[in-house]
């Protein structure tokens, strides 16, 4: 059961409504909605795909989703570590669980040829994906 509590406030909802549409309205245009190119041409921008690489690139595009999936936990938790909301055993215990994720990543990332640095994704005009 949630409480008024376990929800953001509403100034917080609009800056996270309003970065969302900044975030999208930066996405490209669908093909459809692009015009033609000045030379009559249609472009060929089509996903290449190397057979050899394709299951290094899903394994790392997996990764980085669960990397950015850790950060943000680990960065809830450290927010509610800050603001007193767990007992010293929930700290001790969130912590550890973070330490043994962080290393699982780096196995991980190791077995398929990777570092935690590869999984950071060029957003272009947004940065990169991860934080340093």
């Amino acid at each position: 059961m949630t409480g008024p509590a376990d929800h953001p406030p509403p100034d917080r909802l609009r800056e996270v409504a309003r970065a969302a549409h900044r975030a999208f309205s930066l996405l490209p245009a669908r093909p459809d909605d692009m015009a033609p190119p000045a030379t009559g041409r249609t472009a060929a921008r089509r996903l290449r795909t190397d057979p050899d690489t394709v299951e290094r690139d899903l394994v790392k595009l997996v990764l980085t989703i669960v990397e950015l999936l850790r950060q943000l936990m680990e960065r809830q938790a450290l927010h509610r570590v800050d603001q007193g909301d767990l007992t010293e055993q929930q700290e001790e215990r969130l912590g550890l669980t973070l330490m043994l994720l962080h290393d699982r990543m780096t196995e991980l990332c190791d077995r398929y040829g990777l570092t935690l640095d590869d999984l950071n994704l060029d957003l272009g005009p947004l940065g990169p994906l991860l934080p340093p």
